[in-house]
């Protein structure tokens, strides 16, 4: 199914008053079609950031931490095991571990113990030697409210740092700290569960101040955590609103200083990526991908550890260690999608709403990803199901704009109350348990769900665009202009669309379309990645601008996405 393409909106006297700051037109009509009106906007300085204040229970979780610090007690952290759980993890270590703090990590395996805080963590957590005696989540606990009250069973005390959605029922944890918890006036509720911490660091930070442990001068610069925050933040795929893209932009501005982790590092050498001009892609599709890997394979500790180490060595040691896994787990995935793909048709999918998908074979760490790739080809909530144990089935779902995937999964349960075991996520992702028995009956349930929840225009394939350029507007300038913005989910880079005349194509590496396109006389290369199919002597196009370099000579090529 061909996409509709449509230009977004923008105000036009905004977009002139962004030209008139100095920004290239183009841009800055891409700008105002996002919501920028002023050229203060985009001054993204860590001094512009939001302060902890507005979160719900902070000072609670700051005099928690700190009297526990004060005291000399044992913390636990207790994280999850994708990309941001792991940097979520790493900054509350180095940063508790800078306060003074005596503080370990435990992190879940997912195929044996699920997701969140539960029961069973919880009793891995109180049979360490010697034993904590505060757990702190994070990423994770907003809907672990059985394992918080065995926590509290057992006499352990529990701090929830988390940015999911919660249910009706909230755990009865010391303190909770999430932004979208009910009653939190923090304005970004966007943050990513390093975030989070983040923000729960810096008021940790401020008690400890007060109590006199350190002054201004002296006390641990919260800064150098920034680029983990920067990489937990794009690999969870959350709103990059105002304050989420400060937090970015700082990062990636130390990273491209040399100022971060070895791990860090040692990451962008093993995926080939120069750090110097590291950019938002490089945190979301070179990094993030390594260090889930370990997650989805085999054991987050491996990742975490990188993030944690000082040691060069050590810390390239594990980087190729997350690479091998990171190839494997593209193996896996390449496989899984042909699985996939031998079961789906177009005809098979008409007038269904969603799609859901379940292979004996599936690794259940892979899940996730196959979804994704179903849902960006078929334009459909997808979830993918592997098999947990003989009767026993774990999901894994992505969205489309405007399905909110976590709500659905929601009102499954209140037609079928017996059939989802657990659920949680967010809008556009979201993960779930069932029994293999109600399998069929959970693909009905999905499907009625989404007929009574969504319109039916969200399952037409549109794709926005930033309309079109003109042929003078192929400029390097240009695409350095964009690549000096923070883009992202919520703040999409920009894509525009023209109608070319295709001078020639062919197929490079048996799956890239490599293109010369024609647009008023003006010829520029172009390629369509893991497209093989022709295109005709005439197409209308969906595009983003990139350098590429050739013969040692930087010029503009196209990016293709769509074509109409």
């Amino acid at each position: 199914m061909k996409p509709r393409f449509v230009a977004r909106a923008y105000d036009p006297a905004a977009a002139q008053r962004l030209a008139a700051s100095g920004l290239p037109v183009p841009l800055a009509r891409v700008l105002a079609a996002r919501g920028i009106v002023s050229p203060r906007e985009l001054e993204l300085s860590a001094r512009a950031l939001l302060t902890p204040d507005a979160l719900a229970d902070v000072d609670k979780a700051a005099r928690l931490l700190a009297d526990a610090i004060e005291a000399g007690q044992r913390l636990l952290i207790v994280a999850d095991y994708d990309c941001d759980g792991a940097t979520a993890c790493a900054v509350a270590v180095r940063g508790l571990r800078a306060f003074g703090a005596d503080v370990d990590y435990l992190v879940p395996n997912r195929f044996k113990y699920g997701y969140g805080l539960t029961p069973e963590i919880v009793d891995l957590a109180a049979a360490r030697r010697p034993r904590p005696d505060l757990l702190i989540t994070v990423d994770n606990g907003i809907a672990s409210v059985e394992g918080v009250a065995h926590a509290n069973a057992l006499g352990l005390r529990v701090l929830i740092t988390d940015h999911h959605l919660p249910a009706a029922r909230l755990p009865a944890a010391a303190a909770i700290v999430n932004p979208n918890q009910p009653g939190c006036g923090f304005p970004s509720k966007h943050l990513a569960g390093v975030g989070v911490m983040f923000y729960v660091l810096a008021a940790v930070r401020a008690e400890l101040r007060r109590r006199g442990r350190f002054d201004a001068a002296s006390q641990p610069r919260l800064d150098e955590l920034l680029p983990l925050v920067a990489l937990g933040t794009v690999a969870d795929v959350v709103r990059l609103d105002y304050n989420n893209r400060i937090l970015v932009a700082e990062g990636l501005r130390r990273i491209r200083a040399g100022r971060m982790p070895a791990g860090m590092a040692a990451l962008f050498q093993v995926a080939g990526c120069p750090a110097r001009s590291a950019q938002v892609a490089d945190l979301g599709f070179a990094l993030a991908p390594r260090i889930n890997a370990a997650g989805r394979l085999a054991d987050m500790s491996i990742g975490i550890e990188c993030l944690l180490t000082d040691d060069n060595e050590r810390a390239l040691a594990l980087a190729v260690q997350l690479d091998a896994l990171n190839r494997q787990r593209r193996d896996i995935e390449t496989q899984m999608q042909l699985d996939a793909d031998s079961e789906l048709q177009d005809a098979a999918l008409a007038g269904r709403r969603s799609i859901v998908l379940f292979n004996e074979a599936w690794h259940q760490g892979v899940i996730g990803l196959v979804a994704a790739r179903i849902k960006e080809r078929y334009h459909r909530p997808t979830i993918a199901f592997a098999r947990i144990d003989e009767g026993t089935l774990r999901g894994s779902g992505r969205s489309i704009e405007g399905v909110h995937l976590r709500d659905a999964l929601d009102l499954v349960t209140k037609i079928a109350p017996f059939m989802i075991e657990k659920f949680g996520g967010h809008a556009l992702a979201a993960g779930l348990t069932l029994k293999a028995a109600h399998f069929g009956s959970f693909c009905r349930a999905f499907e009625a769900a989404l007929h009574a929840s969504a319109d039916a225009a969200l399952f037409e394939r549109t794709v926005r665009t930033d309309g079109p350029l003109s042929p003078q507007d192929f400029t390097l300038g240009l695409v350095e202009s964009l690549e000096s913005q923070i883009w992202g989910q919520g703040f999409d880079a920009p894509l525009f669309d023209n109608e070319f005349v295709i001078v020639e194509q062919r197929l490079v590496k048996e799956e890239h379309l490599r293109l010369t396109v024609e647009l008023a006389g003006r010829r520029l290369p172009a390629i369509w990645f893991r497209r093989a199919e022709p295109l005709p002597s005439r197409a209308r196009l969906a595009y983003r601008l990139a350098a590429d370099e050739y013969q040692g000579l930087r010029r503009v090529q196209l990016l293709i996405e769509h074509a109409a």
